[in-house]
């Protein structure tokens, strides 16, 4: 498997190659046409000077003396001064003079090409890279340009004056700029290679960070975290901001299983525990037969104790259900004829424990938005929990008012006073205030939980307080 970071360097590498490949071409190609150029120029800037100078050299004097000194000293000059060869023939391209500026050369019989002399006569100039038959070694750039003058009404052509520039000076020229650009572009390339690698390490190495962290997850260590990047202000700070609250929220989901199964743990273990002792019992004739009854009474209570607990574990895992997927179908429905039911079907248990009811209602229909059936849960989870631990013969407060938008739900009981740090916790799964414990051989610790839980789902709030034995629980519902 190819990383992120060879990809990233290849394909960066790839592409400055590419870039320093076509510049090169582009630059070789340009500056040897810009070369060529210039020479080309100087050669028949020249050649235009020197046949001009030899056109009035032979208006003056009629005649062409090459071994003038003046005349001679002026091409010499011209040709040292332009690194080139000079060479002056008659029309029919007899070499007469022939000089590099240093040297004065006399060739015997040398002659032009004839196509080099065809040229001139018909077109006035020849321009090319010859040797011009042999009479120079190496081949050269030439300009060639006829000396004409007017005699009477026509113009004749009284000899070819040729300059010729080095090849090699142009290669070597070529040569040397080609290698300054060739060293640049090495070293600007291995600068961009070292900036990519460093640039590609800076970016995978978060990367490399986090697929390791996330390894560890998978084997079971949540307190990884990846840090070190919050001060970036870039994609990987974002990204690691958002692992890291990924990682939080894997950390706390994890610790609420490991909670969860300690609690349901415990909370099987202790009714089982006792169905178990009492039927043993039974049967090894511990238990003698008159208290058979009131042992198996109480294997019935922890049996029943158990069937709660697996429904409201059914319960719970419903709601989990629900607000995983969307939020419940909501409906409009009549909130104090929900309560009303809820009271009449707990009316056995507050009477049994002799308490009073004071119900604040409103007469007329008071119409909200949820579910119906989970909010009677809700009423009844709450009016349950206020009958079991209120004091006997005390009342229980049930209120209901309308206020912006909102219908306002209190149950109120008395009895203990919670403490302030229990507080929080009611709403936890299996969560059972100690001092309840004893009181409260039915509960599970999942009642409020699911109230809150289907409250939630439904974008409301519920609050509890506990002051001086008065606990009130307080829940809203949007009005329909």
């Amino acid at each position: 498997m190819r990383s992120l970071y060879r990809r990233q360097l290849t394909m960066m590498v790839s592409i400055m190659l590419l870039s320093f490949t076509l510049l090169a071409g582009a630059f070789m190609l340009l500056s040897y046409r810009y070369i060529i150029g210039e020479t080309r120029d100087s050669v028949i800037r020249n050649a235009g000077y020197i046949a001009s100078f030899t056109s009035t050299y032979y208006r003056r004097y009629l005649t062409l003396n090459v071994q003038d000194e003046f005349y001679s000293s002026y091409m010499a000059s011209i040709a040292m001064i332009s690194n080139s060869n000079i060479i002056v023939a008659d029309g029919s391209g007899k070499v007469l003079y022939a000089t590099d500026g240093s040297r004065l050369y006399a060739p015997e019989d040398s002659q032009l090409p004839n196509d080099v002399v065809e040229q001139v006569m018909e077109e006035g100039a020849y321009n090319g890279v010859t040797t011009l038959g042999g009479i120079f070694q190496e081949r050269r750039y030439i300009s060639a340009l006829p000396v004409t003058n007017q005699i009477g009404a026509l113009p004749i052509m009284q000899g070819i004056v040729l300059v010729g520039a080095s090849a090699s000076n142009l290669n070597e020229m070529w040569s040397s700029t080609a290698t300054i650009f060739f060293f640049s572009a090495v070293v600007v390339f291995l600068i961009s290679v070292i900036a990519s690698t460093l640039t590609s390490a800076y970016q995978t190495r978060p990367l490399n960070e986090m697929a390791e962290a996330a390894r560890k997850f998978g084997q079971g260590e949540f307190d990884i975290r990846v840090t070190g990047y919050e001060d970036r202000g870039d994609e990987v700070s974002d990204l690691a901001e958002a692992f890291n609250s990924m990682a939080n929220s894997l950390e706390k989901v994890e610790s609420q299983r490991s909670e969860f199964i300690a609690n349901v743990s415990h909370e099987l273990k202790t009714p089982m525990t006792t169905i178990a002792g009492f039927a043993e019992g039974i049967l090894d004739g511990t238990i003698p037969p008159e208290r058979e009854r009131e042992s198996l009474e109480i294997v019935v209570s922890e049996t029943r104790r158990l069937s709660r607990l697996v429904r409201r574990m059914l319960d719970l895992s419903r709601l989990n259900a629900l607000a995983e997927s969307t939020v419940t179908a909501q409906e409009a429905f009549d909130l104090t004829e929900v309560m009303s039911r809820v009271l009449i079907s707990l009316e056995t248990k507050i009477t049994d424990r002799q308490l009073d009811v004071e119900v604040q209602m409103p007469e007329d229909k008071l119409m909200v938005w949820g579910d119906p059936d989970s909010i009677t849960q809700v009423c009844y989870n709450l009016l349950d929990n206020a009958a079991k631990f209120a004091a006997p013969g005390t009342a229980i407060t049930v209120q209901i008012t309308k206020k912006d938008g909102k219908a306002h739900t209190v149950i109120r009981n008395l009895g203990a006073t919670i403490p302030p740090d229990e507080l929080p916790l009611l709403f936890e799964r299996f969560h059972k205030a100690d001092y309840s414990r004893s009181m409260d051989r039915e509960g599970v610790g999942l009642g409020l939980y699911i109230v809150k839980t289907i409250l939630g789902n439904l974008k409301e709030t519920i609050t509890v307080t506990s002051e001086d034995g008065v606990t009130q629980f307080h829940f809203t519902l949007t009005l329909a």
